[in-house]
């Protein structure tokens, strides 16, 4: 996979100086672009974007609105808004959007409603979920005051920047820490955004929640219990992924939004039938559960796979398995392999490792095996 970093190219820098250049007399686009390929290939992501908008700044008028006359001249006409645009002989947009939007952010901190609105352009030819987050961080109320309106914009993106860039734990962005102690003034928008025929909306809520919850958790399942009544399949869905974390959590006030109650079984397991595993193979384990409730029962099955580290301690890690409706006094065997490989996020150590159960967010059972790395 190419790394995203080589979406802000040489063949980008080109691009923006040839629209530039169509609108700023006495461009040097010649030196302009050499400026900026000196180092852009030594560069990672944010850092190539902070150099082609410093020195994209540079270049550009002094005053505000020349600024962003520049700036909004070289956007691309609105033809589509698939997510995968690219800069082109019309315009820039994509992953272009970046460094521009840096601009408007470097600059335009002092007139909330000139930015505003030029962000509001950019973000249907990308996103400008990053560039919003200093204005909200400097005057939350009136940043917001701007943006609620947009719950009803026609642009998808428009309506997506709304969620997206109110989050209070964006990742790649800056925290918003007010809204990390106190995520109520953004609930109104949750609320209207909830129901958005575009998946790409519900998606950023559900995701939006995800990061109140790591603060808020009982917020969050009061949010869930409520919006799952009469939900149809979309909202379901959005919460669901919402309260992910705090299912595998076993956050209790979630699992009852879910209608998940404590289980009542006996289990057998997990009994790991792989004792040793070499790296790269599977470690395999299965367990055997009976009902003794005398009503059915919605199980939730994750396990945990506890991981040795390099000082030797074990650190749990959950994972989703299955769910299942258990009859009274039913019996049910299931099995599962997990596999050893490797993964960026993970270094394995040689070693005991175990693995549990969880089930409607009460953890069941500890098995261990060995891993042999190579």
């Amino acid at each position: 996979m190419e790394p995203f970093k080589n979406k802000i190219s040489p063949d980008l820098v080109q691009c923006l100086g040839m629209h530039i250049e169509r609108h700023l007399d006495g461009f040097d686009r010649e030196s302009y672009e050499a400026a900026i390929l000196a180092d852009l290939s030594n560069l990672e992501l944010k850092q190539r974007a902070r150099l082609i908008a410093d020195e994209t700044a540079r270049i550009l008028p002094d005053h505000l609105d020349g600024k962003f006359h520049i700036v909004r001249s070289v956007l691309h006409p609105l033809e589509n808004e698939g997510v995968d645009r690219s800069s082109d002989e019309k315009g820039i947009r994509g992953w272009g959007m970046m460094p521009l939007g840096m601009i408007v952010a470097d600059h335009g901190l002092e007139d909330f409603e000139k930015s505003f609105a030029l962000l509001k352009e950019m973000t249907k030819r990308a996103t400008a979920e990053f560039e919003v987050r200093p204005f909200l961080d400097k005057d939350q109320e009136r940043a917001l005051s701007i943006m609620t309106p947009w719950v009803k914009d026609p642009s998808v993106h428009v309506r997506r920047l709304v969620s997206e860039g109110t989050r209070p734990r964006l990742p790649w962005g800056m925290r918003l820490k007010q809204l990390v102690v106190d995520p109520t003034p953004t609930l109104p928008l949750l609320e209207a955004l909830k129901d958005d025929p575009e998946e790409y909306v519900r998606r950023s809520v559900a995701n939006h929640l995800n990061d109140i919850a790591k603060d808020h958790p009982d917020l969050v399942a009061e949010i869930a219990a409520r919006w799952l009544k009469d939900a149809d399949k979309n909202r379901e869905k959005l919460v669901r992924h919402a309260c992910r974390s705090l299912v595998k959590q076993g956050h209790p006030a979630t699992l009852k939004a879910f209608g998940l109650n404590p289980p009542e079984i006996v289990l057998e397991g997990p009994q790991v039938t792989t004792r040793t595993v070499q790296y790269g193979d599977s470690m395999d384990f299965q367990i055997e559960m009976k009902s003794t409730s005398s009503e059915s029962q919605n199980l939730v099955l994750d396990y945990l796979v506890h991981f040795k580290k390099a000082n030797g301690s074990l650190s749990p890690k959950v994972f989703k398995w299955t769910k299942v409706t258990l009859a009274p006094g039913e019996t049910l065997a299931l099995s599962r392999k997990h596999p050893i490989r490797p993964i960026t996020t993970r270094v394995y150590y040689d070693g005991t490792q175990a693995v549990s159960l969880r089930i409607n967010g009460q953890d069941f059972g500890y098995s261990e095996f060995e891993l042999v790395m190579p």
